[in-house]
């Protein structure tokens, strides 16, 4: 940063800058961490000399914080994976069932939202497509924060709702599903070749919120990877070209997606693993009646507040998973 050259590319000099100011947040994290350590030892000193019940309860009440702080450091430096530090772009499509499945899609919208203002992460909506009656068809979000995509990888996968349904006069239980995808945010970190011979771009007007959030002119842009049928679209900005630029970067990681994904099924296949794919196979089942239980199926973690699930309170699910693919 200190180089006479620096600032001649402003992009690069940027990302230097974000990456230097991650590195010193984790050197500051670390010594906190330690100072708070150390003045533990000092404490617990103290006791030994003489027994104080007052000064017992406040020790212990800080182990618990330091080693939950310990936790969460320890996982952030286990995020090392190639793109784990990116940005996240996450898609919801709700499956069959109709409104149910669509106000589904909508409590899935409202708690990954919750969960990355909680971490302080902005939130970005690429793409939304609202239900007919309720919820939504389908919605693309750009999550922006360090280690962003690392955590959120976690949640790619079928989310399953139980509940009794407010659009059922006959007041019977459903079952809702909705797909979960997450894919990295890519700047020009990898070489994917696409050529314009390749794609279809269309244009179209803004479906937004309404009022000044629609737009007048086609500024929306939908592009589709015809040797793929990849198909993406992006109507956040007001610019169709900054709208493309947008959709550009979402296909590069959908493209890049589907080749982990074929790799992966590669060696799935030289194994001789079988993987269920559909709506059977969910990573997490929603119950809201007959009782109240968030489980994930692949750690066994079960919460029995759905409501503070539900306002965001997503961690415990994460930090299982994440923990249990690096150990």
């Amino acid at each position: 940063m200190s180089m006479p050259n620096f600032w001649d590319d402003q992009q690069v000099a940027q990302q230097v800058i974000n990456e230097a100011n991650v590195l010193k947040d984790v050197v500051d994290d670390y010594t906190a961490l330690n100072e708070s350590f150390e003045n533990l030892e000092v404490t617990h000193e103290l006791l030994k000399e003489e027994d104080d019940e007052a000064l017992q309860k406040e020790l212990e009440k800080e182990i618990k914080t330091l080693s939950e702080s310990v936790n969460q450091f320890e996982l952030q430096l286990l995020l090392s994976e190639p793109y784990d530090k990116n940005n996240a772009i996450l898609e919801l499509h709700p499956g069959a069932g109709g409104t149910e499945s669509q106000d589904w899609g909508s409590l899935l919208l409202r708690m990954y939202t919750r969960w990355a203002e909680k971490k302080g992460f902005k939130v970005e909506t690429l793409d939304y497509l609202a239900g007919d009656e309720a919820g939504i068809k389908s919605v693309t979000l750009l999550i922006k924060g360090h280690n962003a995509y690392g955590y959120l990888k976690a949640e790619k996968g079928v989310h399953r709702l139980v509940r009794i349904s407010p659009f059922d006069a006959s007041g019977r239980r459903h079952t809702s599903f909705v797909s979960c995808d997450v894919m990295p945010e890519f700047n020009d970190e990898i070489e994917i070749e696409i050529r314009d011979t390749d794609l279809k771009i269309d244009t179209y007007r803004s479906t937004g919120a309404g009022g000044q959030h629609v737009n007048t002119t086609d500024s929306a842009v939908r592009i589709t990877h015809l040797p793929t049928g990849i198909v993406v679209t992006c109507q956040c900005e007001r610019s169709q070209i900054k709208n493309r630029e947008q959709a550009m970067k979402m296909l590069k990681a959908k493209l890049y997606q589907k080749r982990i994904e074929e790799q992966q099924a590669e060696l799935d296949e030289i194994r001789g693993e079988q993987k269920e794919i559909g709506w059977g196979s969910q990573i997490r089942s929603y119950v809201f009646h007959p009782y109240s239980l968030v489980k994930d199926h692949r750690t066994n973690v079960e919460i029995g507040n759905t409501q503070a699930v539900m306002d965001g309170e997503l961690d415990p699910f994460i930090d299982a998973y994440l923990r249990s693919k690096l150990s």
